[in-house]
């Protein structure tokens, strides 16, 4: 897990460094302001963010939007003193993941952390067939040739994964996949399931009529 810390106050970035490197055992990069910060997260590859609102040059609402509109997808959590509904609004709205007001509990910044991790399948690397997939990284290789995938189409393949043998709907794939925005219709669901097909020789999706798919291995 590799975290860029984006946090202005020296003490608290220290103390939330050393904790996640030492007791979580992430790799963390720390900037005080928004512009160097800005100027890593686009030129290098981060599992999370954690971001304070209220930073020099350039803050942590304009550091996500910006991250967004260029489909950068990177989790996020702001860490902030900001308790009013409409800034904690503001930031979900912007695309942040999760919200953690200071001051809080280090321990409770863990489990947060956890809970990313779990709901992005950011810790695994997934085996089947002599064939490694790589969630977090949206790759799969192949016979020692990586194969870059679409992150949804990634999430979709971790979700059968995980529920191999199961029959899958498109309702649930929904459900556990997107947010209440942008909700994909059953057609572009068949057009993910139909492009992660063409990744492989073999026949892994087994077609149940009426009720969706199960993904099948070995």
């Amino acid at each position: 897990m590799k975290i860029a810390l984006l946090e202005d106050d020296a003490i608290l970035q220290e103390i939330i460094e050393e904790f996640l490197i030492q007791s979580c055992g992430y790799e963390v990069e720390s900037f005080f302001d928004g512009e160097r910060g800005l100027d890593a997260i686009t030129q290098k590859k981060y599992d999370l963010l954690l971001l304070d609102v209220n930073l020099p040059y350039i803050d942590g609402f304009e550091i996500l939007t910006y991250l967004r509109e260029r489909h950068n997808t990177t989790p996020a959590i702001y860490i902030t003193s900001m308790d009013s509904v409409k800034s904690l609004k503001k930031g979900f709205d912007i695309g942040a993941d999760d919200y953690l007001k200071k001051p809080f509990d280090l321990e409770e910044l863990r489990v947060r952390i956890e809970h990313i991790i779990k709901r992005y399948h950011l810790e695994e690397e997934i085996v089947f067939d002599e064939i490694l997939f790589i969630p977090k990284a949206h790759q799969l290789i192949i016979d020692d040739k990586t194969i870059e995938i679409r992150q949804k189409e990634a999430q979709i393949l971790t979700y059968f994964l995980k529920n191999r043998g199961k029959i899958i709907s498109a309702e649930e794939l929904i459900e556990n996949i997107w947010d209440d925005t942008n909700i994909p219709t059953n057609a572009t669901i068949r057009t993910y399931i139909k492009n992660i097909r063409k990744l492989f020789t073999k026949e892994y999706f087994e077609n149940i009529k009426g009720e969706g798919y199960r993904f099948n291995t070995l």
